[in-house]
């Protein structure tokens, strides 16, 4: 695993300012994205909360949102955006990859990303005012680079086309996969103390991965293989199920 994959990673998928001299490779993303994780889902839910308690629950959530697009430069959000394009209408493979290029927003792709965002604010409102509201979505953020992190796991096919696709194929092995999502586990129970709540948190971040895997099948019939705007899509749909299910589950 490379020294300089944390950075990497945070060059990336973050606007957290690094070095260039350490940012020199791509092969750190994936494998380090849970990491980046726990920093954006950090800083994300202390705005959230801050927010909840100076104003509302739904202030909150509307701000612990707008501030984890922020500080990814809303990377992911455009993957949604292009992704829905390419995915929604009836179209040939290459017409679709071809449009998930253009830098244009289609009709499905605004539909997608409002309603996307509808729901991680709509839950995340409703989970701030239970005791482990904050932690839901810090969960659900981790969670949602697990799912990206996944897209690096060898065997898995990379659209055609798509740089970045190949640049991370294959660099995330099962073993450290598997050790991040078992750290989280942890630390969900540390965190609670207490076997329920780490229960159902650990139920919606299972329903958070389960939905990003659902999309990831789908693009994998559609498009061919992953794209770096399906991994994106991917810990945009995973972020949204986890709140989800976290809403419904609190």
């Amino acid at each position: 695993m490379r020294i300089t994959g944390p950075l990497e990673s945070a060059a990336l998928l973050t606007v957290l300012p690094v070095p260039r001299r350490w940012a020199v490779s791509g092969s750190g993303v994936l494998p380090w994205a849970p990491l980046v994780g726990l920093v954006l889902g950090g800083i994300a839910t202390g705005i959230a909360v801050v927010g909840d308690r100076w104003i509302s629950p739904l202030a909150g959530a509307v701000l612990g949102v707008a501030v984890l697009a922020l500080l990814t430069r809303g990377l992911h959000l455009d993957g949604l955006a292009d992704t829905a394009d390419g995915l929604g209408p009836l179209r040939s493979r290459e017409r679709a990859l071809q449009v998930m290029r253009q830098g244009d927003v289609g009709p499905f792709g605004v539909g997608t990303l409002v309603l996307t965002l509808l729901v991680q604010i709509s839950c995340l409102a409703a989970l701030l005012e239970t005791r482990w509201g904050w932690l839901a979505f810090w969960c659900a953020v981790v969670v949602a680079r697990i799912a990206m992190a996944r897209t690096g796991l060898p065997g898995v096919v990379t659209a055609e086309g798509s740089s970045l696709g190949a640049l991370v194929a294959g660099t995330v092995s099962a073993a450290w996969l598997t050790g991040c999502g078992l750290v989280l586990l942890a630390l969900l129970i540390a965190a609670t103390g207490e076997p329920e709540p780490a229960v159902r948190l650990a139920a919606s971040a299972a329903g958070g991965v389960l939905a990003a895997e659902l999309l990831h099948r789908r693009a994998r019939t559609r498009l061919g293989g992953v794209t770096g705007d399906v991994m994106g899509a991917m810990g945009e749909t995973a972020t949204a199920a986890t709140l989800l299910v976290a809403a419904v589950a609190f």
